[in-house]
């Protein structure tokens, strides 16, 4: 599995918004499908244009989330937001710029702001996660 790193050197190598949407695409399709059970209101994230689902798994101090949508590219944030909260304590959940992250990635200025919003609603889903199961 990429991390971070791996993942804001791969987002160096592209010039131009094109390229980085195309791999924001790229690895909508490399998501492992949701399971059909989970893809009810209970784990809808709400805010989102099109239907976002997150569900978490704590397990030894560590949250884990599986994600999906119906939209490609937005299963491609997805992605790249449950790279960069996967396998935290709720404590560093909270830490986390995922702004910050996104803007080191190119990607921040080329959203849209219905998927920015989208985006910010998947993360204060995560942070909600993240309070449920904090100690």
């Amino acid at each position: 599995m990429m991390n971070l790193q791996e993942l804001t050197e791969n987002f160096a190598f592209f010039d131009g918004w094109e390229e980085k949407y195309q791999y924001v695409i790229d690895l909508g399709r490399q998501l492992e499908p949701l399971d059909e059970r989970f893809k009810t209101e209970e784990w809808k994230v709400k805010g989102c244009q099109s239907q976002v689902w997150l569900v978490p798994n704590f397990d030894g101090g560590l949250l884990h989330f599986c994600g999906d949508s119906d939209a490609i590219l937005v299963k491609g944030i997805i992605a790249i937001v449950l790279l960069i909260y996967n396998n935290k304590t709720p404590q560093e959940i909270k830490t986390v710029d995922v702004m910050k992250i996104f803007a080191t990635l190119g990607l921040e200025e080329n959203l849209t702001p219905s998927r920015r919003n989208g985006m910010m609603s998947m993360v204060a889903k995560i942070r909600e996660y993240a309070d449920a199961y904090e100690d």
